[in-house]
């Protein structure tokens, strides 16, 4: 059994998290720490305890692991007070505010025997899942493109929003997502180009980014704007003998939003036929095809699964540090190529 705590009594820890930890039998939730209880909409999880004293969360010596589900700014002081207490560590995205910060706290993991990594759940989307199958199908021959789009219309926020922040950025907070997903697939890019911009002009938020990784000539773009009316599609990936265009996203995030959830229902995240992507390619013998391609099912529980094996089992961890810094990586260099 993994016994988890968690900083934060938010959305983050209640809508992506406890649903794919309360749905691993081998996981038990103890404690939830927040500094004002009475300061959110969630309902209380029944059997578990929450408390606004966090020494009540770190000197219980039953929890193994402490999930950091705070601002940005804190997550390296929660960490590394749960790394003093001898506990392991997963922290949300945005890891840390930068690449050092990151490098500081592996170390400090590594010389306390401990495990600290980055909360990763959107390497379990349905859509990136696919993505992955119709590459190793060889069906799209050598890859030349992938672009991967992350968008949203919600021009109310970057409107109402009369500041720059670096570390609370569209960047920071969206691209963390889809660029750990080309990171742990395709690997450290040779190079990026950076485009991220403030489209309602100097000194508003960061609404928009395109960011182009290079691998010899394969490129990746990952891209995301506030401002799309109509989405482009998440993914599209040509090779030379094909495409496959993924129009819509990974419905995990659409059912927690309706409180479907994941224990006791078997569709929950589940791609109807609709949401399939279509693969197009041109065979060996000069056929053509086009064809819909049946969607893998995305998991976020796979997270705490991959954490349970890696702490109790002692397994490698699934999300390696050296990625979790190339992201940090290219975070920090895009946020100030956006200055």
């Amino acid at each position: 059994m993994l016994t988890v705590g968690y900083i934060g009594n938010g959305k983050s820890t209640n809508r992506y998290h406890l649903p794919f930890a309360l749905n691993h039998d081998h996981v038990k939730v103890k404690t939830i720490y927040a500094r004002n209880l009475d300061k959110t909409e969630w309902d209380r999880v029944p059997d578990v305890q929450y408390t606004s004293d966090l020494d009540v969360l770190m000197n219980d010596d039953e929890i193994q692991l402490v999930v950091v589900c705070t601002h940005p700014e804190s997550h390296f002081d929660y960490a590394k007070t749960a790394l003093d207490h001898g506990k392991n560590v997963l922290v949300e995205k945005p890891f840390m505010l930068d690449k050092k910060q990151a490098e500081d706290i592996f170390q400090y993991a590594k010389e306390r025997n401990l495990i600290v990594e980055c909360f990763q759940n959107r390497r379990y989307d349905s859509n990136f899942l696919t993505t992955q199958k119709v590459i190793e199908s060889g069906k799209l021959g050598e890859l030349l493109e992938v672009e991967m789009h992350y968008d949203y219309y919600r021009p109310e926020i970057p409107n109402n929003t009369n500041h720059f922040s670096k570390y609370n950025s569209y960047l920071y907070g969206h691209a963390s997502h889809t660029l750990d997903q080309a990171i742990s697939y395709y690997g450290k890019p040779e190079r990026v180009h950076y485009d991220v911009r403030q489209l309602l002009g100097e000194g508003r938020m960061n609404d928009y980014f395109d960011l182009d990784l290079y691998y010899g000539t394969l490129k990746v773009s990952i891209k995301s704007s506030f401002f799309r009316l109509k989405p482009r599609p998440c993914a599209i990936v040509y090779g030379k003998k094909g495409v496959f265009v993924k129009e819509t996203e990974d419905r995990q995030e659409e059912h927690l939003k309706l409180f479907h959830l994941p224990k006791g229902h078997p569709d929950f995240g589940i791609d109807l036929p609709q949401h399939y992507g279509t693969l197009t390619y041109m065979d060996d013998e000069g056929v053509y095809h086009e064809e819909k391609v049946v969607s893998e099912k995305g998991d976020y529980t796979r997270v705490y699964d991959a954490l349970y094996q890696a702490i109790v089992h002692d397994k490698e961890k699934v999300v390696k540090d050296e990625e979790t810094l190339a992201v940090m990586e290219i975070l920090e260099k895009g946020i100030e190529a956006c200055r």
